[in-house]
């Protein structure tokens, strides 16, 4: 093996070196039943993180105009206590952030295909936590998406 194969296959991971020995890991989501393209597939994280920042920005906005006045750590604190009552009401009840809306997402139980209060509940204290949120499966899902038996889809 030539030495630039082998830092190259080292460089590209796990899952690149298996592919090359010939495992087929399908697409993202097909393990859960979600079609691979269009509605109803695993959304991409570009989407997550621009649907992320939106509502933040949102929740940073409404912390520094309405309670604080100004951008100190206590708007960073309110904005935190926002987002997170923000994303428990509508990721619970409609299935959907402002910001997921608008980047066509949408948050489901696993089972049952509709939000749910408590799953949208328990996503929303990991995601706020920020950790889980950052540990990734192949499927494209959180930690926080499958500790909530979640899955965020697009519309």
């Amino acid at each position: 093996m030539d030495k630039r194969e082998a830092i190259g296959s080292w460089l590209s991971g796990p899952r690149a070196a298996a592919e090359q020995a010939g495992v087929d890991f399908g697409y993202r989501g097909q393990q859960l039943g979600l079609p691979e393209e269009g509605p109803g597939s695993i959304a991409r994280p570009g989407r997550r993180l621009g649907a992320l920042a939106v509502d933040w920005a949102m929740s940073v906005l409404i912390a520094s105009q309405l309670i604080t006045q100004s951008y100190t750590q206590t708007t960073s604190n309110w904005a935190l206590l926002i987002f997170f009552v923000m994303s428990v009401l509508t990721v619970g009840t409609i299935g959907f952030t402002p910001g997921k809306r608008l980047f066509g997402l949408r948050v489901v139980d696993l089972a049952t295909g509709r939000p749910s209060p408590l799953r949208g509940l328990l996503r929303s204290a990991l995601l706020c936590v920020a950790v889980p949120a950052l540990i990734w499966d192949r499927d494209g899902r959180g930690l926080h998406d499958r500790l909530a038996r979640t899955v965020e889809v697009r519309i």
